[in-house]
């Protein structure tokens, strides 16, 4: 089954409205959002990287579904599996802590299990967070809604292409990789404002086609205004070949967000310069989910839009 075939049959399950119909990356209790991510060796992380770095990882991913609901973190519960490296673990455990006081989020609780040492680490983390006064759901788009980035795409995918070469790889692209930056303040200050809004974990086509499909609308993307950083750029260009490649690669951990026609929160909003926030696209009424346009002519979609787990 891939994950759209357990997401179907989830839902049979997943019928309490706070369950938002699993459309979104979280469940609204109230004035609570519920988030739980996991991460797993060798599909999130390498075996090689710090294990400072890994703990960091899965609080901030946590913490960028919250900043995608522009909600404010209260407490985490973590599930922690031991394979016996003692050094590992309480090296995981230091970055799980540097990430928890970075961001005033309290662990208040959780799980241990054992694995044997052969076995890949698989590891959780629940978050909740406060509400604001909206809590931008994926499904909330509208046809004329401007399509919204904040932050940069391809930074992640160009420092795992550079650990993949080269496991003792190091610079800029590689440190986006392994310590993600949650976007909370700019979540925070947007969602009040957002039909729509989300992470972009997966790759930001796979997920603006995600936000599409589930707001009834399609989506269009223009590829020559993706931000792309200085950094990634010298790594790999900024022609379509680069662009394609950041646009699926996944882990940016960007926000993707489906604003008003007539509102620019570049000129609305009181936002720091950093990250940036760029204007890519556009929803429109029910068609293809997803469309590429460069030049202003149509882009032919590439077979992979990012990731997506399948088993």
């Amino acid at each position: 089954m891939n994950e759209s075939d357990v997401l179907n049959r989830l839902r049979q399950i997943a019928t309490d409205p706070a369950a938002r119909g699993l459309l979104d990356d979280v469940a609204l209790l109230g004035d609570l959002v519920a988030t739980h991510d996991t991460i797993a060796e060798g599909v999130h992380f390498l075996p090689e990287d710090p294990p400072d770095s890994v703990g960091w990882k899965l609080v901030t991913v946590n913490l960028s579904d919250l900043a995608a609901k522009g909600a404010e973190p209260l407490a985490a519960l973590l599930s922690l599996t031991l394979a016996g490296d003692e050094e590992w673990e309480l090296r995981f455990l230091n970055g799980i802590a540097a990430a928890c006081e970075s961001y005033a989020l309290p662990l208040v609780g959780g799980d241990t299990i054992a694995l044997p040492s052969t076995a890949p680490r698989v590891l959780g983390l629940t978050v909740l967070g406060r509400a604001g006064p909206n809590t931008p759901a994926r499904s909330g788009g509208q046809a004329g809604d401007t399509l919204w980035l904040v932050g940069t795409v391809g930074d992640s995918a160009a420092g795992l292409a550079q650990l993949q070469g080269d496991r003792k790889a190091h610079g800029p692209l590689v440190d986006i990789y392994r310590r993600p930056i949650p976007l909370l303040d700019a979540g925070q200050r947007l969602a009040p404002h957002a039909h729509a809004m989300m992470d972009v974990s997966d790759g930001l086509l796979i997920d603006a086609r995600r936000l599409a499909l589930a707001s009834n609308c399609g989506a269009i993307i223009d590829l020559d205004s993706l931000p792309l950083s200085s950094d990634f750029i010298a790594e790999r260009g900024g022609g379509r070949g680069a662009r394609l490649f950041a646009a699926t690669g996944g882990d940016d951990y960007a926000l993707l967000a489906a604003m008003p026609a007539d509102f620019d929160p570049a000129l609305s909003l009181s936002l720091p310069s950093r990250p940036s926030v760029t204007r890519i696209g556009s929803l429109a009424a029910p068609g293809p989910p997803l469309s590429l346009v460069s030049g202003g002519r149509p882009v032919e979609l590439p077979e992979r839009l990012g990731f997506e787990h399948a088993c």
